[in-house]
């Protein structure tokens, strides 16, 4: 059986993580690790999050970088759900320690090194490691995730935008010269556990932020292979991403030929679920499961994808678990549905 740790696994994701890895009838989940700072170090899990109470009872152990090869024997898969600047410096010495590394962070996503230094502040110094960095986008880079010891799992904007824009880039039936515009809203889950005021629930209204600056913008348009307008808002909810896209069709692209292009794309993708015809996405059917939901309507030229995520697990925490799965062989949705 495979053994695996997770760091950082007192925030949302690594607790939706912990939750996934003790199902998985193939993998241990051996360690919780937190930062030798953190004010969680010596509790349970389940003190934390009380749906886990005799389900994960593990406690988070205080870790730093002088007792990773220590935590690292017998040890097959690290899963960093750490800030991008903590990945940045561990992925390296988990990696010498010959595990299978799975980072939810952006530090490995975009192979360019001077990204980093505009839109995550600091330089990167690992550019043969964002060389060698698989981009986790499961129902695409299966094949390439298969033989990485290094996966950058995709953020949850991109996830929601790039599944429903990469079978119509793919297709070539996007019209030239244009950029598909889209807008998509999160629930403050997206900001993680740490207490903010701009994401407190009390404080929060719908509204767009990080116009022309979000860095996952750059990281679509990398990934899709074609620029973007991209504009996020923050809602007032919880948990779940909907994304609404808009794409300008190449002139005879017809509304048979985009669904069948969604068809071909996600027939045999369990975890992709496309709407039937006159029916859209709604956070309430993907919240709390891996699904992404995926609509679209035509009128012309002009085309509308709809695109419905859970952003702590088909944005996060149930992608890693499906690139888990593809890293080591079991069926993509184990432990998952």
């Amino acid at each position: 059986m495979l053994k695996a740790i997770i760091v950082g696994a007192s925030g949302y994701t690594g607790a939706e993580l912990a939750h996934f890895l003790t199902r998985h009838p193939e993998i241990e989940l051996a360690g919780l690790y937190v930062s030798q700072g953190s004010l969680d170090k010596g509790k349970k899990l389940s003190a934390l999050y009380g749906n886990l109470l005799g389900v994960v009872d593990l406690p988070l152990q205080p870790l730093g970088k002088d007792g990773i090869a220590d935590v690292c024997k017998g040890i097959d898969i690290v899963i960093l759900a750490t800030a991008h600047e903590v990945s940045h410096d561990l992925a390296p010495l988990f990696l010498a320690q010959n595990t299978v590394v799975f980072d939810l962070s952006g530090a490995f996503r975009v192979q360019s090194a001077g990204f980093y230094e505009q839109f995550y502040g600091f330089t990167h110094q690992y550019p043969e490691l964002l060389e060698k960095a698989v981009y986790g986008l499961a129902e695409w880079n299966f094949e390439a995730v298969k033989s990485t010891d290094l996966i950058a799992v995709p953020g949850c904007y991109t996830t929601a935008s790039l599944t429903a824009l990469k079978p119509l880039v793919q297709a070539g039936l996007i019209k030239e010269n244009t950029k598909p515009t889209i807008n998509a809203t999160s629930g403050v889950s997206g900001a993680g556990r740490k207490a903010n005021v701009a994401s407190s629930f009390c404080e929060v209204s719908l509204q767009p932020y990080g116009v022309f600056t979000h860095r996952h913008k750059p990281e679509i348009d990398q990934h899709l292979g074609l620029p973007v307008v991209f504009t996020p808002h923050l809602g007032s909810f919880k948990r779940g991403i909907l994304a609404s896209i808009n794409v300008q069709l190449k002139e005879g692209v017809t509304a048979e030929q985009v669904k069948q292009t969604y068809q071909d794309a996600y027939a045999d993708k369990p975890v992709v679920r496309l709407m039937a015809e006159g029916s859209y996405p709604a956070l309430k059917n993907v919240v709390g499961t891996p699904y992404c939901d995926l609509g679209w309507a035509v009128d012309g030229q002009d085309l509308v994808a709809f695109s419905a995520i859970d952003n702590l697990l088909k944005g996060a925490s149930s992608q890693a678990m499906q690139c888990i799965n593809l890293r080591f062989g079991f069926d993509i949705c184990t432990s998952l549905l």
